[in-house]
C-alpha cells in the first residue's frame, strides 16, 4: 500500500508488520512518535503485543532483556541521552546474545542541550556487540526495520540490531512509503538458549579469566557471520519486494575520481552535490555507508575521498573517516559537519569537494580549521 509517512511512523508501521511479542517504551525527543504510534496500534487491537510503559530507558532495555531471554520477540526505541541511560543494559543484551531490535533516532548529546541530529549517540555504543545500520529515507527506515528482525534472529547471528535514523531530518520528514504484506519473510523466532523452567540454568553469572574471553570471541564470530546473513536477507527482500539495499549505497561511483562518503541523510544530500559537480566537469561520486557494525570492506583504491562525519571522537577525529583509514588504508579529506543539526546543504558538500585537502581535517563553519 502506498502512503505518506514520517520516518518515525515508518518504523512503527514496520514493527506492526512484524508483530513482536513485547514492546517496552519510554518517550524521548525526537523518538517519541515511534512508541506513541505503536501504543495506538496496540490499543486499537491492531497488534497483539504486550506494551510495557516503563519509568526509564534503562528499564525499557531491561524489560526487553527479560522478555527476550524467555524467547519473546522484542522491540524498543530511544534517542541520545535515553540510549546513554540504557548503556549498561545495551551491553547486557549483546553479551546475553539476545536479538532485540531497537530504533535509535540520532540526536546530539548534551550539554549544551540539543535535540537535533548527530551520530555521536550511537557511535558511543559501537563496541557493545550490537549490529548498527543507518538509513536515509522513510522507505529505507521501514524496509530496514523489517530486515533487522530477520537478521538479528538468524541462528548464525543472535545479536541485537540498532536501526539509526537522523533526528527531525528523517524522523519527522514526510515522504512516500510503500508498505508490504510480509508473508514468511520474517520466520518464527527461536532462541536456542531461552529460559526453560523444566531445565533450570544460570544466566549472566560470574565468568572467570579462563572463560570470559571465549564469550567475547563468540560475539565476534557471529558479527563476522552476520555479513553473509545481511547480504542474503537484503537479496531476498529485493526479490520479494523489489527494493535493493547493500552495506553501502553507490551513486555515480563506478567512474568517479573523487568520492563523497557519508552516512544517513547526509549521504543522500551528497547525491545532489555529485550531480552539480558532474555538471562542472568533476568526475564525482558518492558512497553512503549503511552498515557501521559490522563495518564493511570497501574497495576505495585509486580515488580521492571526502568523508563527512556527523560526529567526533575528541582527541581522535571523525569516527567514520578514521574507520575507513583503519580498514582501507586511505588518506581522506575529513570534514566534520552537521553536529547538533547544523545545516549542511548539497552546495556545502560540493564546496567540500572543490576545496578538498587529502589527509587533512576540517570543521565546517569553524575558522582556523586543522
Amino acid at each position: 500500500m502506498l502512503t505518506v509517512a514520517t520516518g518515525n511512523k515508518a518504523v512503527a508501521a514496520a514493527v506492526k508488520a512484524v508483530r513482536p511479542d513485547v514492546i517496552a517504551a519510554y518517550p524521548i525527543t525526537p523518538q517519541t512518535e515511534i512508541v506513541e504510534q505503536i501504543a495506538e496500534y496496540v490499543t486499537a487491537g491492531e497488534m497483539d503485543s504486550r506494551y510495557i510503559p516503563v519509568e526509564s530507558e534503562h528499564s525499557a532495555m531491561a524489560a526487553c532483556v527479560g522478555a527476550s531471554i524467555t524467547g519473546a520477540r522484542t522491540f524498543t526505541a530511544t534517542s541520545s541521552h535515553g540510549l546513554a541511560y540504557m548503556h549498561e543494559m545495551v551491553n547486557w543484551a549483546a553479551g546475553a546474545r539476545l536479538p532485540i531490535v531497537m530504533a535509535n533516532v540520532n540526536r546530539a548529546m548534551g550539554p549544551g542541550w540539543n535535540v537535533w541530529a548527530e551520530h555521536t549517540d550511537a557511535f558511543q555504543e559501537r563496541d557493545t556487540g550490537w549490529l548498527q545500520v543507518y538509513v536515509s529515507t522513510v522507505q529505507e527506515a521501514y524496509d530496514t526495520t523489517l530486515m533487522a528482525f530477520r537478521i538479528a534472529e538468524h541462528q548464525d547471528v543472535i545479536l541485537p540490531v540498532m536501526v539509526n535514523l537522523d533526528g527531525f531530518l528523517l524522523s519527522h520528514s514526510m515522504q512516500s512509503l510503500e508498505t508490504v504484506t510480509l508473508g514468511d519473510f520474517v520466520p518464527p523466532f527461536h532462541l536456542p538458549h531461552a529460559i526453560d523452567i523444566a531445565n533450570p540454568a544460570g544466566y549472566g553469572t560470574l565468568t572467570g579469566p579462563d572463560q570470559h574471553f571465549k564469550f567475547r570471541w563468540e560475539i565476534e564470530q557471529s558479527m563476522r557471520k552476520s555479513v553473509a546473513v545481511i547480504r542474503e536477507t537484503e537479496q531476498d527482500f529485493a526479490g520479494r519486494f523489489g527494493r535493493n539495499y547493500g552495506v553501502a549505497e553507490e551513486y555515480r561511483y563506478e567512474d568517479a575520481d573523487v568520492v563523497v562518503i557519508a552516512m544517513g541523510t547526509l549521504g543522500k544530500e551528497a547525491e545532489v552535490a555529485v550531480d552539480i559537480l558532474r555538471d562542472e566537469g568533476v568526475r564525482a561520486g558518492s558512497l553512503r555507508v549503511r552498515w557501521f557494525r559490522p563495518f564493511p570492506d570497501l574497495d576505495l583504491s585509486g580515488r580521492e575521498l571526502v568523508v563527512i562525519d556527523r560526529d567526533y571522537s575528541f582527541g581522535f577525529g571523525g569516527v567514520l573517516a578514521h574507520s575507513l583509514v583503519a580498514k582501507s588504508r586511505v588518506e581522506p579529506y575529513s570534514v566534520i559537519a552537521g553536529l547538533g543539526g547544523q545545516e549542511v546543504t548539497y552546495d556545502d558538500i560540493a564546496g567540500f569537494v572543490r576545496d578538498r585537502k587529502p589527509g587533512q581535517e576540517s570543521w565546517f563553519g569553524v575558522n582556523g580549521n586543522v
